[in-house]
């Protein structure tokens, strides 16, 4: 995942180096003022991938993670701190699915556990812009983050010796990325990719303590990458 990270950053800056020499002539500036003000407001839509790291008290075989695109939505609120910074307040939901894939059975309702999460997500980020370029501007964004899961099935009775899958409801995380804005007529529009990274174990381990399912797993914490589109 952090190669799959690193390559899209180059290629992201390679259309920016690009795109720098489009601009020799100074274009009609669209929206002069927007990031003038104070406080600054918009919504995003995107879409996720999440996955699993596994930290395993001995070395058996891996839990397989088969990752699937989810999406996301939520709201903006913005706090100008100086000409290049910016604090941002992002909830949002986030709906995602992971399929796990554990060894050693013969019978594939032991095997597969799907794992569908739905994340309320509460960010606060700083970002980090370069000076304006016409009508865009590159920007770096990171902070920390508090996620509630929906589906984490924590107060289940049940576990994987019924088919339910159980993890934490609350997770802390940290949270990297980049982007640009780009300046319209009438808005302003900013793609970003983001990596998530869950700093707190999520597992909820099977009722028995040599559970072929969990018995193995010393901490399981999530990771992701955002493809959010802001408007603003």
């Amino acid at each position: 995942m952090r190669r799959t990270f690193f390559l899209l950053f180059l290629i992201l800056m390679g259309n920016a180096s690009v795109l720098v020499g489009q601009f020799n002539e100074k274009p009609i500036l669209n929206l002069e003022n927007e990031d003038k003000a104070l406080l600054n407001w918009g919504y995003f839509l995107g879409f996720n991938q999440y996955d699993f790291k596994f930290d395993y008290k001995n070395d058996l075989q891996d839990i397989l993670v088969n990752k699937s695109v989810g999406f996301n939505v939520g709201l903006i609120g913005e706090v100008r701190l100086h000409e290049h910074f910016d604090l941002r307040f992002e909830p949002g939901l986030y709906y995602g699915s992971r399929t796990l894939g554990f060894p050693g059975f013969s019978e594939e309702s032991d095997a597969i556990r799907e794992v569908k999460s739905t994340y309320i997500n509460f960010p606060l980020l700083l970002k980090a812009s370069t000076k304006r370029i016409g009508n865009w501007k590159p920007f770096l964004v990171g902070g920390v983050s508090a996620s509630m899961n929906l589906g984490s099935n924590e107060d289940s009775l049940d576990d994987n010796s019924s088919g339910t899958f159980r993890m934490k409801k609350q997770v802390f995380n940290y949270e990297l990325g980049f982007g640009i804005d780009f300046y319209t007529e009438y808005f302003k529009f900013s793609p970003s990719i983001r990596g998530v990274f869950a700093i707190t174990d999520e597992l909820v381990p099977d009722n028995d303590p040599s559970s072929p399912w969990t018995g193995n797993i010393d901490a399981l914490r999530t990771r992701g990458v955002f493809v959010n589109f802001t408007f603003e």
